[in-house]
């Protein structure tokens, strides 16, 4: 399986009207940002308003708080929802926003220039970076999984890594053939693994209680 599932427009384009030095994407990798950044949104935007809700009554328990692992609550109520004084999703309320727009706006048939697609990659990989480190809190310090930032974690993920390949793709970030070439073809494993890794953490970490249900 090839990038051009995800990736299809392979020209950097100084052929095209007003394209000079610019590049465009393939119809899959525009949807998966509009599709990324929609669920992004929902999430922040759910954690958002439960977040008031606790606010305004201590006792108010979140849809989403199903038992002392999986409780939305606890994560809620800790310091590292507000890493940068407010609310955490309302910092993803905009970054999943603006994703939304680039993916809207290629699908529309926009061509950005490379230095616009490496501060893509930038924010995605900062954001990747924040929601590995949210979910080691989460796993190791807070002892509990909030659903709707498990959702953020996951779509994250897809955004840096798929920024990432198509940069590289379309020589945006260069690399050597023989580097190129493998992560073009199986640009689904590092994905797949990362995922694998993070549900491994997850029956690890909270064995003694998945246990108890089996």
């Amino acid at each position: 399986m090839t990038t051009t599932a995800v990736d299809d427009d392979v020209s950097t384009d100084d052929d095209r009207a007003g394209g000079a030095d610019t590049i465009g994407s393939g119809r899959g990798f525009a949807l998966l940002l509009v599709i990324t950044g929609a669920l992004g949104i929902l999430a922040a935007w759910v954690i958002t308003l439960d977040k008031f809700e606790l606010l305004k009554d201590p006792n108010y328990k979140p849809a989403c708080s199903l038992n002392p692992i999986i409780s939305c609550t606890n994560v809620m109520n800790s310091k590292q929802a507000d890493v940068f004084g407010f609310p955490n999703p309302m910092a993803g309320l905009v970054g999943f926003g603006v994703v939304v727009a680039i993916g809207m706006a290629l699908l529309a048939g926009a061509r950005f220039r490379r230095w616009y697609w490496i501060g893509l990659n930038i924010g995605t990989a900062l954001g990747a970076v924040f929601c590995m480190w949210l979910m080691v809190q989460s796993l190791y310090h807070i002892h509990s999984l909030c659903l709707w930032c498990s959702l953020t974690w996951a779509v994250t993920i897809l955004m840096f890594w798929y920024t990432t390949v198509h940069n590289v793709k379309h020589g945006i970030i260069p690399a050597p053939e023989g580097l190129r070439k493998p992560l073009l073809e199986f640009h689904w494993v590092v994905p797949v693994l990362w995922y694998g890794v993070i549900l491994l953490l997850i029956l690890t970490n909270f064995w003694s209680y998945w246990s108890t249900l089996i």
